[in-house]
């Protein structure tokens, strides 16, 4: 099978909860897939209120939404600078864009 790579894009606190179940399902049907879920705006909160040990670590929260909402990532969950730039780059290295 070809590789596959994944991002779920979450903005809202929904999104962010269809994004970690899809996470899961994925993963169940393709262990070796890479996959990111990229979490902005309201999502962000969210994901800082509410941790998932089972998909946390493929997590990465935009810090332009984390200043923006005067927010701290206490719990050290992984982070990009912006969340716009990392779509775009990955999406520029072939990486499967979905809006979750």
């Amino acid at each position: 099978m070809s590789e596959l790579n994944v991002m779920l894009h979450a903005p809202t606190p929904d999104a962010l909860a269809r994004a970690r179940r899809n996470a899961l399902n994925l993963l169940r049907s393709r262990p070796d897939a890479g996959l990111l879920i990229i979490a902005n705006g309201a999502a962000v909160a969210s994901a800082l209120a509410q941790p998932d040990p089972e998909t946390d670590h493929l997590l990465r929260l935009c810090r332009n939404s984390l200043n923006a909402q005067n927010l701290d990532n206490t719990g050290g969950l992984a982070e990009v600078a912006a969340a716009v730039v990392t779509l775009a780059e990955l999406q520029g290295q072939g990486w499967a864009y979905i809006r979750a």
